[in-house]
């Protein structure tokens, strides 16, 4: 069906939920390395519009935005499904992963009010676009990283907020999916386990504790105990200063 190629980013959450998905339906994909600091003309080439990871090029059609991948990886090969067939379940799946509809306006505030702050630097522009799309609980997250004061408490109370939603939904769960096996919803909350604890630490802060968030917790366990997680989760130490280098930079720039 023509050859698969992933431009991504090591430490990119967006880019490793792809190959996630890539991996379950067991694909043979190629892996192009790119710097989102530096972006390649390959990158530019694929994503003109966006300019940013991950695209997937499949049979040199390329395709943008983690959660579109997501769908046409699904839609393309029909092995190990993805989002449920149910019309309900499949909606329902697609409106928690996206999450950021319900607040819209005030992620585009957030977005454009981080990029004014750093005079509209590449690096600010690239990131507040990544964190627009993936969605409320990981702005939210995010913010309270990097802000001080009563900024950082009003992003850590309303980021709780947005988890105890999660919470509700994983009750009685193994997985997101409702089943035994991972879905489009578990691939698009696979953030939190990746990367919630190095948000934590770098903010002086916890957001998610057992005693609040138990089920959300145990299914993050759950996760990343799966093999083809497991595999490609990024060292901890090269995720922690990816995002210690943009909390730092974005304190330099308030």
């Amino acid at each position: 069906m023509g050859a698969v190629k992933l431009i991504g980013t090591y430490t990119s959450l967006f880019s490793i939920r792809v190959e996630w998905a890539l991996k379950l339906k067991e694909m043979q994909y190629e892996y192009l390395e790119d710097d989102i600091f530096n972006k390649s003309p390959l990158l530019l080439k694929h994503n003109p519009v966006h300019k940013k990871i991950p695209v997937l090029v499949h049979d040199d059609k390329p395709t943008a935005e983690s959660f579109v991948i997501l769908q046409y990886i699904d839609e393309t090969w029909k092995d190990n499904p993805l989002l449920p067939q149910d019309p309900y379940e499949r909606a329902t799946a697609l409106f928690w992963a996206k999450f950021a509809d319900e607040k819209h306006d005030s992620l585009v505030s957030l977005s454009w009010k981080f990029c004014l702050q750093t005079r509209f630097d590449v690096l600010s522009l690239s990131l507040s676009l990544s964190l627009l799309s993936q969605g409320q609980c990981l702005v939210e997250a995010y913010t309270a990283a990097w802000t001080e004061g009563d900024e950082k408490e009003k992003a850590i109370k309303s980021a709780q907020e947005s988890f105890a939603f999660l919470e509700k939904l994983i009750q009685g769960k193994k997985f997101f999916s409702g089943d035994d096996t991972i879905g489009y919803l578990d691939l698009a909350m696979g953030w939190i386990p990746l990367c919630l604890d190095v948000m934590e630490e770098i903010g002086g802060m916890k957001l998610v504790d057992a005693k609040k968030f138990p089920s959300l917790l145990e299914w993050a366990q759950n996760f990343i105990e799966i093999p083809l997680i497991k595999e490609r989760l990024p060292p901890r130490d090269a995720l922690s200063n990816y995002l210690n280098m943009i909390a730092s930079y974005k304190r330099s720039h308030k």
